[in-house]
């Protein structure tokens, strides 16, 4: 499963994606796992699975999920916690509800 997330600079998502891949490894999901901002999405959309959002571009997750189901793309948006987690558990059970692979 190839995952994206982003933020409005690509730093804060950086965070989620370490603990992402390290909780992915740790529960032997397939995962090429990636962090971006929100000016790098038109280009990095194709060949995604899942595009996870962070929380402080909620207000423009409308238009954001347009973009990405117009590319066939599963979209979740992060909770206002996620970077207070201390691993990926929440992003990855997110990522795997948003591609229906959760078993």
């Amino acid at each position: 499963m190839k995952i994206l997330i982003i933020c409005g600079a690509g730093a804060s998502s950086t965070f989620v994606a370490h603990r992402l891949r390290r909780s992915a490894a740790e529960q032997g999901v397939a995962a090429e796992i990636s962090a971006g901002s929100e000016s790098d999405l038109p280009a990095r959309l194709a060949g995604l699975d899942v595009l996870l959002i962070g929380p402080h571009l909620a207000g423009r997750f409308d238009e954001i999920r347009a973009s990405a189901s117009a590319a066939d793309v599963a979209v979740a948006l992060l909770p206002e916690t996620i970077f207070r987690e201390r691993d990926g558990q929440v992003a990855l059970g997110l990522a795997l509800d948003a591609a229906g692979t959760r078993s």
